[in-house]
């Protein structure tokens, strides 16, 4: 099954957006024998092309997944709660969406040149606090035993925030080494030379072995495809042999496949263990992958970047006998995984707003999720990561600060600086190439609007304190400056 490029509307009710809890036509009603195990995959920094299923190229190589795609839902329209790591693990582990907990990038929020900072940008938390009802906490309120395999990067150890096991997870957003010894906290190094991805899953595949006769939830936050790359050799110089020249990129084609592998292995050891069936399966990536030139995209931007390259994520669900495989156009961000497990669960409602929305019905195909709008929040500046490749407003940063809504078929981005805005219709222009804000001025008004009230109902901090260091004659000099260079080459 092929899932190649597909532009599908969509819209999102504010209400729902700004943390309305489940309604009553939407709520499946699950039997205490038909509660799932769970187990949830989060990649790091997977891009949506970049799994074979939707892959642009031949170059991807996973099988596992592109036959979990044909046995779950694949949704086409998954979105992340924001462009990388840390602020878009505390959206799915919060529920909530940035505004309410503070989590925006990875700290700090002033990044890049002073100079080219109009704005004094908010202040970021490295963490979501202890006050934060999480996913996990929910779950246990089911009875469900919990356990964390990987990268954490909220703050605060996951033991602290209703993990029962934690292996490998802490503070730290990213392994300085694929191969051991890894030096990771709440992890003890494996013989010389084990793969990180192996030893995560050796660690999954014990703990579920284990906690089989009791229901489980397993978060499975991989480091990888995260930096540094690193691969075993044969790996990478067979993607060398596909006719990959750059290392960099041969060994990220490498990575995915070991990914994959070991995704491979956990869906097999559900089946032999008779699992399979009862075990709600979710595969995922926490935001879009950096753009590399031998895996094109038909999205603008990549990680960091809040056009759809840095949002877009792959999203299968499985649930076998309970979901019916397919291929679902409905649009979807990784806060609305909160509440449909808690009612998958039938755990108790977190005393916290939750800014996602229950899919159980529309999972098990009861009832179609209401519509809705969008919303993401970065008062941060984010530097450039390669201005040639980035794609972002201008060379010098993926992101300036500013709000985006999606609703229905249009896309408006504000950026605080100026009070600029970019408007995009997503049917029509993919990749976000043509600013429609000059020529829509009535649209502009009406999703303005909207992005407002969300603004003040989430009490989104909005940064409008000049930086006295910006210099607007360096910023338009540095600016110039690349993309004389792009036009040189």
């Amino acid at each position: 099954m092929k899932f190649k490029t597909l532009v599908v509307t969509f819209s999102l009710a504010l209400t729902a957006a700004c943390g309305s809890k489940p309604t009553p036509e939407n709520t499946a009603v699950i039997a205490d024998n038909a509660k799932p195990n769970i187990i949830m995959i989060v990649i790091d920094d997977l891009g949506w092309s970049d799994v074979g299923y939707n892959q642009t190229t031949d170059y991807f190589e996973t099988p596992n997944i592109d036959a979990l795609a044909q046995q779950g839902l694949v949704f086409d329209q998954a979105y992340a709660g924001a462009a990388n790591c840390a602020p878009s693990r505390a959206v799915l582990m919060s529920g909530q969406y940035g505004p309410r907990h503070g989590v925006y990038t990875v700290s700090p929020s002033d990044r890049g040149n002073p100079k080219t900072r109009k704005l004094i940008p908010i202040k970021n938390k490295s963490g979501i606090s202890t006050d934060v009802i999480t996913i996990a906490e929910s779950l246990k309120t089911a009875g469900y035993t919990t356990g964390t395999f990987g990268k954490w990067h909220l703050g605060i150890d996951p033991d602290k925030q209703g993990f029962d096991v934690n292996v490998g997870g802490s503070h730290q957003g990213m392994t300085l080494h694929y191969f051991s010894p890894y030096n990771l906290p709440n992890m003890v190094d494996g013989p010389k030379g084990e793969y990180l991805t192996e030893r995560l899953t050796n660690e999954v595949i014990d703990w579920v072995k284990t906690n089989k006769d009791q229901r489980f939830f397993a978060y499975v936050p991989y480091y990888t495809v995260h930096t540094p790359y690193q691969a075993v050799v044969d790996k990478v110089n067979k993607y060398h042999q596909k006719g990959i020249k750059s290392k960099q990129e041969a060994t990220y084609a490498a990575m995915v496949e070991h990914m994959d592998e070991n995704v491979g292995r956990i869906l097999a050891m559900l089946a032999s263990e008779g699992l399979a069936d009862n075990t709600l399966v979710i595969f995922t990536s926490d935001n879009g992958g950096y753009r590399m030139s031998s895996f094109p995209t038909p999205l603008r931007g990549g990680k960091g970047s809040y056009y759809d390259g840095g949002l877009r994520v792959p999203l299968i669900v499985r649930w076998p006998e309970k979901i019916k495989p397919g291929l679902d156009h409905t649009p979807v961000i990784n806060a609305d995984f909160y509440p449909t497990l808690v009612n998958v669960t039938k755990s108790k409602q977190p005393n916290q707003v939750l800014d996602g929305v229950d899919l159980t019905a529309h999972l098990l195909g009861q009832q179609k999720i209401a519509e809705r709008d969008l919303f993401w929040h970065f008062p941060i500046y984010l530097q450039a990561h390669h201005a040639q490749t980035d794609q972002g407003q201008d060379p010098l940063f993926r992101t300036r600060p500013g709000s985006s809504i999606r609703s229905g078929d249009w896309k408006l981005i504000q950026y605080f600086e100026n009070n600029e805005f970019e408007l995009y219709n997503l049917a029509n222009d993919l990749a976000e190439q043509r600013n429609l804000a000059s020529e829509k001025p009535s649209k502009v008004a009406e999703l303005k609007a909207k992005l407002q009230a969300w603004q003040q109902q989430t009490g989104a901090d909005i940064p409008t304190k000049l930086n006295p260091e910006y210099d607007e004659a360096i910023n338009q000099k540095l600016i110039d400056k690349i993309f004389a260079k792009e036009q040189h080459h």
